[in-house]
């Protein structure tokens, strides 16, 4: 199992409006790196469901429950999607602030690559931010 972190604003999609709609396929990557993200994924991966701009928050998981394909919502054949359930809420948002000031998550690409839309997770990182979650 691989771990990912997606990004949304919340005023355009939120985790509750995936909530609400139980499944969705997560569109509008127009980033090559991130797009080479979205073929990597597989069904069953976990993501944590970021909310940039104003909150800057990991506000829950969603899991990975069909492969790439085509982007529905554009012609161009360049960019896929995949499809997404919400599997759970975390119990405390995690502030990329406390991401940031937490040295061992200093590698983890939030830090390092942030306006990056989608991007992987290490199992140790994912771990770390659960116990954030958590505490």
């Amino acid at each position: 199992m691989n771990y990912w972190l997606i990004k949304s604003e919340p005023n355009e999609y939120s985790w509750d409006d995936l909530v609400k709609l139980g499944r969705d396929h997560w569109d509008g990557v127009r980033n090559y790196a991130a797009r080479m993200h979205m073929k990597n994924m597989k069904v069953g991966d976990l993501a944590f469901f970021y909310h940039s701009v104003n909150e800057r928050d990991i506000v829950g998981i969603a899991e990975i429950v069909k492969e790439h394909y085509p982007d529905p919502t554009t012609d161009d054949d360049r960019w896929v999607v995949v499809d997404v359930v919400p599997k759970e809420k975390l119990k405390r948002p995690v502030n990329l602030d406390q991401v940031k000031a937490d040295p061992r998550l200093s590698n983890m690409a939030l830090v390092r690559i942030g306006r990056l839309s989608v991007q992987p997770v290490e199992k140790e990182e994912f771990d770390i931010i659960m116990a954030m979650a958590n505490e």
